[in-house]
């Protein structure tokens, strides 16, 4: 990746007073926070970038590799596809780069397919011997295609659907999640993304009926009382919240996304003293590339009187996932 970091294009010598156009300048200093590491404060000045020279596929690449680097695929993914579409395939990079994220993603076939692509357009590229790496160590077993393909194609709906859901982007949710049902009725646990999708979307009595159901076939399901939980405190319906929520308050999972969703659902029901304690018992490393984490522990540090922790947390949340800077609503809970 080094020539996309060295690539900062310098204002012509022969100049009496060097003019350093905004775009380059604030990409300047976003790479220059990513080689220290800085991957907060580098996505904000690449961001700062990007909104200066929107077309600029250098600064659109560089923020997709801060994004690959904090872990957050789906970002840099969109990022790089986006690259392509407006370069008219012309920027090359961005097949290898769309390769290895994919590889982390454990998406082997598509990990394979964009190394391929990357190599048929660029044999002697400067990413062709890690393309080629990559390929080696991918080394799929043609008998096994397309069962790879199929759990591979479930993977995306599921980290599709995960990136829209952790946004609040329950219009884009819900028919990537029907469609899900459809291809994959075996996998069963996407029915509660979809009554929440439901929910959230304007069909809440649909959303109660189908939670109710699912908590019927599983009377422990977490999932089932964080959701309804969250449901009838919505529709301000105390009592019956207040019988779900009873089955959390003394419920301690192993797993930090159990632990995240049920201090998720004390902050938005109101109980911001214990959605704290809640929230600080997590282990951050594994979280923070969840929106729902930022969102709701801010808010739960603001409603609980710690102003300052709340405001550098939520500058750190928006840092980490600039959409969350569009939500500044959620303060008034």
């Amino acid at each position: 990746m080094q020539h996309l970091e060295n690539n900062v294009r310098k204002s012509k010598q022969n100049n009496v007073l060097p003019f350093i156009p905004e775009g380059d300048f604030y990409f300047a200093k976003g790479v220059e926070a990513f080689r220290r590491r800085k991957f907060d404060r580098a996505l904000k000045w690449l961001q700062k970038a990007v909104e200066q020279v929107p077309k600029d596929p250098l600064y659109q690449c560089q923020m997709s590799i801060v994004y690959t680097e904090i872990g957050a695929y789906h970002e840099a993914n969109q990022l790089l596809t986006n690259v392509l579409q407006f370069t008219g395939d012309e920027y090359t990079d961005c097949y290898y780069l769309l390769a290895n994220n994919y590889a982390h993603l454990g998406l082997l076939n598509d990990a394979k397919k964009y190394a391929v692509s990357y190599l048929d357009k660029e044999p002697e590229g400067e990413f062709s011997e890690e393309a080629k790496s990559l390929l080696d160590l991918i080394d799929i077993d043609e008998d096994e295609d397309w069962d790879l393909e199929e759990e591979d194609e479930l993977l995306i709906y599921q980290e599709t659907v995960f990136y829209h859901m952790e946004n609040m982007e329950w219009d884009k949710a819900l028919p990537l999640i029907e469609e899900m049902i459809t291809l994959f009725p075996e996998h069963t646990p996407v029915n509660h993304d979809y009554a929440q999708a439901l929910f959230f979307s304007g069909f809440q009595e649909k959303a109660i009926q189908l939670e109710l159901d699912l908590l019927r076939d599983e009377p422990n399901s977490l999932v089932s009382h964080a959701n309804l939980a969250i449901f009838y405190n919505e529709m301000e319906q105390k009592a019956e919240r207040e019988k779900y929520l009873q089955a959390l308050q003394n419920v301690y999972p192993i797993q930090e996304q159990q632990k995240l969703r049920i201090a998720v659902t004390l902050a938005r029901t109101g109980d911001f003293q214990e959605a704290n304690k809640r929230f600080r018992a997590l282990l951050k490393g594994i979280v923070k590339n969840h929106p729902s984490y930022y969102r709701w522990y801010s808010v739960s540090l603001y409603q609980a009187g710690a102003l300052s922790s709340a405001l550098a947390l939520w500058k750190e949340g928006c840092g980490r996932h600039p959409k969350l800077a569009k939500e500044e609503g959620l303060w008034k809970h």
